[in-house]
């Protein structure tokens, strides 16, 4: 479950179509057969339509009511930040709308629970789970290691101390954990930022972002092979986990 903004009402289940870019009704999709104009193609009928954000001509409001009347409209839409056009069209062709997604998480042809009432979209094919990722800060550099062959998700990439927050336990609680078991560290966080969602391996990461201090130099456990000190822009070029670069971007880094 990945809870937005409810926007238009209404509960639809279907399968999902992504376009990463913004886009307009008009123009944007052929209103004889529902095939998309732009991106990849795809046929919006029937489909959770999720786009990044509306943009062109009022006349997309009416396009979407068009599209509704014969038949070839979207069931649901998602979208990373509903704007007037878009939403005014979902309002008058009866269009469940969420927004407040990020749609990165989101995959051709997934199977989707879209409630507009709520707010929220549900992925039921898919696993959600709790993760924390932890950052030692020494100086102006910051401790990645490389996973080993031995795991079980993104082995030999670059990362933090991570693993799930278990039940029971917060993400300052899991991170501290973590931090001891794979490096013996010993500390207390300094930040924790904002939780995002990645998506890879065919599960859904929701991930916590912690920030430690230490000068200690780290003694690793079976789950990395390697480590390094180096700045935030150097991890840039590494292979490192998805979406490292956001964990870092969370935590001021």
């Amino acid at each position: 479950m990945i809870n937005g903004r409810a926007i238009a009402s209404g509960r639809v289940e279907g399968k999902v179509l992504v376009l990463n870019e913004d886009f307009s009704f008009l123009g944007g999709v052929d209103t004889a057969t529902g095939e998309l104009r732009v991106g990849e193609g795809g046929n919006i009928s029937g489909k959770i339509f999720a786009f990044r954000r509306g943009k062109g001509s009022t006349v997309g409001s009416y396009t979407i009511f068009d599209l509704k009347s014969k038949g070839l409209a979207p069931v649901g839409i998602v979208n990373v930040t509903a704007e007037t056009i878009v939403t005014t069209g979902a309002v008058i062709a009866d269009i469940p709308l969420v927004d407040g997604i990020d749609i990165d998480v989101l995959c051709n042809g997934d199977r989707a629970i879209l409630d507009g009432d709520t707010g929220t979209i549900e992925l039921p094919d898919l696993e959600l789970r709790e993760v924390v990722t932890g950052i030692v800060r020494r100086g102006d550099s910051i401790l990645l290691m490389r996973r080993s062959d031995e795991e079980n998700h993104f082995p030999r990439r670059w990362g933090g101390a991570s693993g799930s927050i278990e039940a029971g336990e917060g993400p300052e609680e899991a991170a501290c954990r973590e931090l001891r078991e794979e490096t013996q560290i010993d500390a207390h966080p300094v930040l924790i930022g904002v939780p995002f969602l990645v998506r890879g391996d065919g599960i859904i990461w929701r991930v916590h972002p912690v920030l430690f201090e230490s000068e200690i130099e780290p003694t690793l456990n079976w789950e990395h092979c390697d480590y390094r000190w180096v700045s935030p822009a150097e991890s840039a070029g590494m292979d490192t986990v998805p979406r490292l670069d956001e964990v870092l971007v969370r935590l001021g880094l």
